[in-house]
């Protein structure tokens, strides 16, 4: 359970250190229009955060981490997670600056989304096993 709290807990300090990097970024090179930047925070506060204290919930009620899938799920989705906000933050930083486009990092991010599909996956795996492994062992 420690390792699912860790992981808010440094969700959150990486959701609020990409919203002060989002903030200055934008104001040291003033620019108003759209970019990556923007989302990086809630996706890190929401994915993260916010998904990793469910899953403590989680945790504590149906002992995931007992599962097969768990630890696939884990490192999985967290991979996922960081990857994606990492295409998103350089894409998004290359906006402000005034970069051109560059394809190969929309590929990387299409990538990043495939394994955090696999995690939710996983994670979905993860909690019916355990749902299946508690009610046997009440039967």
């Amino acid at each position: 359970m420690k390792q699912l709290y860790w992981a808010a807990v440094g969700y959150t300090v990486l959701g609020l250190l990409s919203g002060l990097f989002y903030r200055e970024l934008t104001k040291s090179h003033d620019f108003t229009g759209k970019t990556e930047l923007a989302v990086v925070h809630t996706h890190l506060l929401a994915l993260g955060t916010l998904f990793f204290l469910i899953v403590l919930v989680l945790e504590h009620q149906l002992a995931l981490s007992d599962t097969r899938a768990y630890r696939w799920f884990f490192i999985l989705y967290n991979a996922g997670v960081l990857w994606m906000v990492a295409c998103m933050t350089v894409i998004g930083a290359r906006t402000v600056r005034g970069d051109s486009k560059y394809e190969l990092l929309s590929h990387l991010a299409g990538g990043a989304h495939i394994l955090l599909t696999i995690g939710f996956v996983l994670f979905f795996l993860s909690v019916h096993q355990a749902i299946t492994a508690r009610q046997h062992a009440r039967n």
